[in-house]
């Protein structure tokens, strides 16, 4: 009877088990802390990305039309293939689209997470959106 007691008290292995959920949740942690930052920037190249392909885009002037009226006006076909070639270049997908004299570029990267990927989520997607129009000349420094 004494020898059973003694089992039942017995705490071998409750440590193991402590260690084994403190050791999931600070590697989680670390995916969060790790793959979250490669995401953010992920985003930060994705909005820098975007702005890029935009200017770009925004270079496609109607020089006919420039030169006879001053107007400036883009050349929709011209500017979307200035801001793909852009897009091309980077590696990363996005869309173009041109309203009046505004190129607005959408771009989406997906950031792989080698950490979190242990928990399931195997990669994070970021979309970011930029837009240009063309201007004459330098009028002011940008804030």
């Amino acid at each position: 009877m004494t020898r059973l007691s003694d089992l039942v008290r017995d705490e071998n292995g409750q440590v193991t088990a402590f260690v084994v959920v403190i050791a999931t949740a600070v590697l989680m942690f670390a995916g969060l802390v790790l793959d979250g930052g490669a995401a953010l920037a992920a985003k930060v190249r994705a909005i820098g990305e975007a702005q890029e392909a935009a200017r770009s885009g925004a270079q496609a002037i109607d020089l006919a039309t420039y030169r006879a009226t001053g107007a400036l006006r883009l050349t929709p076909e011209h500017a979307v293939a200035l801001a793909q070639r852009y897009l091309a270049a980077t590696g990363h997908a996005g869309t173009v689209r041109i309203t009046g004299n505004t190129v607005t570029v959408t771009v989406t990267i997906t950031q792989p997470t080698p950490l979190l990927r242990l928990v399931g989520v195997g990669s994070l997607t970021v979309t970011s959106t930029g837009s240009a129009q063309p201007q004459r000349g330098i009028t002011a420094p940008e804030p």
